[in-house]
């Protein structure tokens, strides 16, 4: 499958230059809202220390992972952002995180599915730099030829690492990847892996396979007006939503809460709802247990609780 990817072209132009925003105008700055130091020291002593002396939770399962016969697709959440999506033959892993530490940041549940139980992975898909998305030493393990799907300016990260074809998106290219169709969306966020490096882009992926279903992969995203163009591009079947780390200590406005990924949600139009960049990683003020919390609620009281489900961990879903 090294040579997987191929027919690379941009089929959002009219879209891009219809848009309100320019690319650029979706990046978040950089610099810390006020009451930025007050709000470090209550996340270290009331979040980032308890969870280092904590246990970690979950465990990590050994479903079966067979590759759908039909034209499904078979989601599984290993934790965080990352995703194994499996249809039409093709295995694809989307941001594979399995650190358990991320500096000083403690993994507080375990990875859903083991590394070394993974079927073969033809595609690997990073949605941006950041280091709980875009993790060197589990991309290392998983490579083995295949090709690595990144951002605009993300691609010299994953150099020397294993992978063959290194593609890199800007928005709205897409690529066809054996039956598949993989398109690179925008969202409103940053891609500095350090504080210098503010060319890298990020977003996130539509995957649409033979039969026209497609599953999107959101990456990190603050809420904003583009998520109705991304579902005006397919008929979303399943969206993987972040729904966490909405309280930021720099008080800048770079993740959803659960309430504004149920909007950008029913924005898009998609059928269901799984989500995701919650309870892994302490990377937000708010309470680890709060965001799916908020999420349940929110879902009933907007009478969508039969399109949104949270799967645990190693859980695979058809959908």
């Amino acid at each position: 499958m090294r040579d997987l990817v191929s027919h690379l072209k941009n089929k959002g132009e009219s879209l891009r230059r219809g848009g309100k925003s320019a690319d650029n105008d979706l990046q978040v700055g950089l610099l810390p809202n006020k009451g930025s130091l007050l709000r470090n020291y209550h996340f270290i002593r009331r979040i980032l220390l308890p969870q280092i002396f904590s246990k970690r939770g979950g465990e990590t399962l050994r479903p079966d992972l067979a590759n759908p016969d039909d034209h499904t697709f078979r989601v599984t959440w290993i934790g965080h952002a990352s995703y194994l999506i499996q249809t039409e033959g093709v295995n694809i892993l989307i941001d594979p995180v399995w650190a358990k530490w991320l500096g000083i940041v403690k993994r507080v549940r375990m990875p859903g599915l083991g590394i070394t139980e993974l079927p073969p992975i033809h595609l690997v898909l990073v949605t941006h730099a950041h280091f709980d998305h875009l993790h060197l030493g589990s991309l290392t393990q998983v490579a083995c030829g295949q090709p690595i799907i990144t951002p605009k300016g993300v691609g010299d990260l994953v150099k020397n690492r294993g992978f063959g074809e290194i593609v890199e998106l800007a928005y709205w290219e897409e690529v066809a990847c054996g039956p598949l169709t993989i398109t690179f969306t925008p969202s409103k966020h940053w891609g500095a892996r350090m504080v210098h490096d503010t060319h890298r882009s990020f977003g996130g992926f539509l995957i649409k396979n033979s039969a026209g279903r497609t599953v999107f992969h959101c990456g990190d995203s603050a809420y904003f007006d583009g998520f109705t163009r991304i579902g005006e591009t397919s008929s979303i079947d399943l969206a993987m939503m972040p729904i966490g780390a909405y309280e930021s200590m720099s008080g800048r406005e770079v993740h959803m809460n659960p309430e504004e990924a149920l909007t950008a949600f029913t924005d898009m139009g998609a059928k269901h709802m799984i989500p995701m960049h919650y309870g892994t990683f302490p990377l937000g003020g708010e309470p680890m247990h709060e965001p799916l919390e908020r999420l349940h609620q929110h879902a009933a009281d907007r009478s969508l609780t039969d399109r949104v489900s949270a799967p645990d961990e190693g859980q695979p879903g058809v959908f």
